[in-house]
């Protein structure tokens, strides 16, 4: 099992220093890049992974710290005692790769102001002018990491954990917390926000002080768990570097449905269509999808686009994480196994301290990773499943699909398992059961309507993967002459 550090956190913290770090943390914060009250756009469900958490859970709007008690979740004589959380990070910057893209189409709207002296032939108001006139504030040194919206995400995704679990997030528990994070920065200043979020339950007022001051330090590095697909072999070779793993996904790209939107935004734009591309034209999207996450602003870029256009968009992104991350391939969920057999060994270990009338050595799991890392997960576990396959020609058909990335990871999301703990249990069996949420809303079990499992069944169901998954056999390279597993 994966030992991680315990967390406990110093409450005596040097009036003086608290202030400073306070101070520090105040100005740090107050800048142009600082997020403003939520804006809304009729493209906001479209926008897959880059989709706001609040996008998915209206709710949060009106009340981000308040929690809301899903009216599915156990309660009575069946007591929680442990929780597991897969957590992705919260709202982030775009990559460099990205910033690169929207120069480029940012220069080409330039370019065309200055061949034509920036008006509109037709006297209309003219979209790639205000496109060129729009201050580019991405910088290549924000790659990809965490913004202080996404801070914010996670502050507030730990206030309504603890009030929504308060006997497992108490403060005689709060030593025991174990935290696992991806190397990446932006998952591990996750961590980080959540802990401060923490903080700020047990200690409303008081500033919290940096990660490195508290007891058990930042989250514990753990790519193996976090990032699984980093480390196997046969996934890297057969679909990250392989050239025709993503066939679909560029065969949509050149079909009628995004040919149709690149004339569309050449004709808008008033620029050259052969100077576009659909690399292009999904840049554009995202940066107003990160406009509004991150600043709060519906900037004109999202005015280049309708919901028609946004539906097309958003299927090309799903091709994608579906190829790659989700039921395309089986190595891409099989990958995950280690993860998956993780989990249920923290739920083992709670079940078993709990028969022996022991104190549960760790109540909360918390583990910062990816939409790479959940989409695999879940693909593994049998949610979101289509009878058909997404393909670049079944656009229509999937318009009701159930694999859509943006309800499902959206930053911040969360899939969570609860351990729970049944008083008047007839049966051994009938003592420990099992839900899950996913963004805080309880997620009834993939092969079954039901909303809650007894723990012994739910390892019998899943008993294929928990025995004989073996993450060395699963990502080994197949041998010459093997044939591919495309679905």
């Amino acid at each position: 099992m994966i030992r991680a550090p315990r967390c406990f956190l110093r409450i005596s913290v040097a009036p003086a220093a608290a202030l400073a770090a306070a101070l520090l943390s105040s100005l740090a914060r107050c800048s142009l890049l600082e997020p403003r009250d939520p804006v809304d756009s009729s493209l906001s469900p479209y926008f897959g992974t880059k989709t706001r958490y609040e996008d998915v859970n209206p709710g949060l709007l009106s009340g981000p710290e308040a929690p809301w008690r899903d009216p599915e979740l156990l309660e009575g004589t069946c007591t929680p005692v442990q929780l597991v959380a897969l957590i992705r990070h919260g709202t982030r910057y775009p990559t460099a790769k990205q910033i690169r893209k929207l120069r480029q189409l940012h220069g080409l709207l330039q370019a065309r102001g200055s061949r034509d002296g920036g008006g509109s032939s037709t006297g209309s108001p003219d979209l790639g002018a205000a496109l060129a006139d729009w201050p580019l504030w991405y910088a290549d040194w924000m790659d990809g990491q965490l913004v202080e919206k996404g801070r914010q995400d996670m502050r507030q995704l730990a206030l309504r954990l603890a009030s929504l679990f308060p006997a497992l997030f108490s403060r005689e528990n709060y030593g025991r917390l174990r935290l696992i994070t991806s190397s990446k920065h932006r998952c591990v200043d996750s961590g980080a926000a959540f802990l401060q979020g923490l903080w700020q339950h047990y200690h409303p007022g008081l500033p919290p002080p940096d990660v490195a001051d508290m007891e058990c330090g930042p989250p514990r590095v753990n790519d193996k768990l976090m990032r699984f697909f980093d480390h196997c072999e046969k996934f890297l070779t057969e679909v990250e570097k392989n050239a025709t793993a993503l066939y679909h996904v560029e065969a949509f790209k050149t079909g009628p449905e995004m040919q149709n939107i690149l004339k569309k935004v050449a004709a808008t734009l008033q620029v050259p269509v052969n100077d576009l591309n659909a690399d292009l034209i999904q840049v554009a999207f995202f940066t107003c999808s990160f406009d509004l996450a991150i600043k709060g602003v519906k900037s004109p870029w999202c005015d280049v686009f309708d919901i028609d256009d946004a539906k097309v968009l958003e299927y090309l992104n799903d091709l994608k994480q579906y190829w790659k991350r989700g039921y395309g391939y089986t190595i891409n969920s099989r990958s995950s196994c280690t993860l998956f057999q993780d989990i249920f060994q923290h739920l083992d270990k709670a079940v078993e301290q709990k028969q022996r009338s022991q104190p549960i050595s760790s109540p909360v799991i918390l583990q910062f990773g990816h939409a790479e890392t959940l989409l695999p997960l879940l693909s593994l576990m049998g949610y979101f499943k289509d009878k058909e396959p997404l393909t670049a020609y079944n656009y229509k058909e999937q318009m009701h699909r159930k694999f859509r990335s943006g309800h499902i990871v959206p930053y911040a999301s969360n899939l969570i398992f609860v351990l729970y703990h049944c008083e008047n249990a007839k049966t051994p069996k009938e003592q420990f059961r099992v839900q899950m949420l996913l963004n805080e809303k309880v997620l009834p079990l993939a092969y079954s309507p039901e909303t809650v499992s007894f723990y012994e069944d739910l390892k019998n169901h899943y008993k294929d993967i928990l025995q004989s998954c073996q993450t060395s056999e699963e990502c080994e390279l197949a041998k010459a002459n093997s044939t591919s597993d495309e679905l």
